[in-house]
């Protein structure tokens, strides 16, 4: 699926850090946890808990943020619907790790395992 330039533009300068208070919102509504959150998070980018950290405070965008993250091998199997698109159909590379992301907070809130989530 091919998402429009400007929707790209919006999401690729969007800070990391206006979109992560929503996923612990998210996420600790439904009984999950900010160290579950950072266990997925760490699992698809590879960073610690410093580095999102980090990410939070320089106000970081997301097409930073995926730059600098060293994605998951095992992301490519993150497969489903967010906000009623397919992740796998998404071409733009940064839009779908975004996309990947939301599908593991989703998971996450819905109740999955850290285990399943993570898709090891």
């Amino acid at each position: 699926m091919k998402t429009d330039e400007k929707t790209l533009k919006r999401v690729y300068r969007m800070p990391f850090s206006a979109v992560y208070p929503h996923y612990l919102t998210k996420v600790e509504r439904k009984g999950r946890t900010r160290t579950e959150l950072h266990q997925i998070i760490t699992w698809l980018t590879d960073f610690d808990d410093a580095d999102i950290e980090r990410h939070l405070a320089q106000e970081t965008s997301f097409e930073e943020f995926f730059a600098d993250a060293r994605l998951n091998s095992n992301a490519p199997l993150i497969t489903g619907v967010v906000c009623g698109v397919r992740v796998e159909e998404i071409e733009d590379p940064v839009m779908r790790k975004v996309r990947y992301l939301d599908k593991l907070v989703d998971e996450l809130a819905r109740g999955k395992a850290i285990e399943k989530i993570r898709r090891s």
